[in-house]
């Protein structure tokens, strides 16, 4: 879907991509050398994890409050073998220890800069490139997971516990590869935030305010010039923020889109496997869930459970991360 064929009031403000990435099979293959180059965790157990039994379950979605153009649906019966599933986002301190470990290098670092969310840079900071279809990314050169506004910011103390940003899809492998786990694949990773609910539109129901309070962190007031605030955060909140869903997991709405194993298209899963689905054999891009706090529903609702995105491989902004699953033995 081109951004000029979206409505003016529903164009996506998602996530921003580097131009001109390599997007191959070679690539793939540099990220399993990567991940075998860093070694392996010593722990790797399911200890905190969240053991999901698995079965059928209805993905995707036909509300007519989503975007058909993504792939959001049919609505199909897919099933699923049990696996485990972490109950928050990876956080900045475990990011933290697995680099100390290895001594890991993520893209943005290897690049050089990133994209941040012009809200989050102060006044006075040096216009710098944006992206073509949405200007509040900015390309911050020194911005990473360390630093996720640039030089100036940092994550000591006050956001160690939020999830790390700035990971591309090749870095959360390389992590969860390291772990012992595994990114989840996209139908995993909904029938997980689903948390047990049928067809429902977030992952504690169909109203988006149960009794008045905000159950994620996204965008409260005009997007992108002013945030209310009413949720308590303008960027990222810690990974263990708000009610967890019906299966213990944390933030499955909001706070940072999550990369998943598969390949992005939007008529594969039409005619797919329903049985354990891992996605179209190749692609351009890798699927992105759950939203992110720049997500506004005049503009973005993509914080629902069955819409989806995706970005390249090698891109990285303020507001992606990732969490990992393990194999049920």
């Amino acid at each position: 879907m081109k951004p000029s064929d979206v409505p003016e009031d529903r164009k996506p403000c998602c996530v921003a991509s580097r131009a001109g990435s390599p997007q191959d099979e070679g690539d793939l293959s540099a990220v399993g050398s990567r991940a075998a180059q860093v070694g392996s965790a010593d722990n790797r157990a399911t200890s905190g994890m969240v053991h999901l039994k698995g079965g059928e379950f209805l993905m995707g979605t036909d509300d007519p409050i989503g975007f058909p153009a993504d792939g959001e649906g049919p609505v199909r019966a897919v099933v699923l073998r049990p696996f485990w599933i972490e109950p928050v986002a990876v956080s900045n301190e475990r990011f933290a220890d697995f680099v100390d470990a290895t001594g890991y290098i993520t893209d943005a670092e290897r690049y050089g800069w990133s994209f941040v969310f012009g809200g989050l840079l102060p006044d006075d900071f040096e216009p710098t490139r944006g992206a073509a279809q949405a200007p509040w990314w900015r390309q911050v050169f020194g911005a990473n997971w360390r630093q996720p506004e640039g030089p100036h910011s940092s994550i000591i103390e006050e956001r160690i516990n939020h999830p790390v940003v700035h990971v591309s899809w090749k870095d959360a492998a390389s992590y969860c590869a390291w772990a012992g786990m595994r990114l989840p694949t996209e139908a995993e990773w909904e029938y997980a935030a689903r948390g047990g609910l049928e067809q429902k539109r977030y992952p504690w129901g169909d109203d988006l305010k149960p009794d008045g309070k905000w159950r994620c962190n996204i965008w409260q007031g005009t997007f992108p010039s002013h945030n209310t605030l009413e949720d308590g955060y303008l960027g990222t909140a810690p990974v263990d923020s708000f009610v967890p869903n019906g299966f213990g997991l944390y933030n499955v709405s909001g706070n940072v889109w999550e990369w998943c194993s598969d390949w992005f298209d939007t008529e594969f899963h039409v005619h797919g496997p329903r049985t354990d689905p891992t996605g179209p054999p190749l692609g351009q891009a890798k699927v992105i869930r759950g939203g992110s706090y720049l997500c506004h529903d005049s503009y973005c609702n993509r914080y629902r459970v069955a819409a989806r995105s995706s970005n390249t491989l090698d891109s990285s902004a303020s507001n992606m991360g990732f969490r990992c699953v393990k194999e049920v033995k």
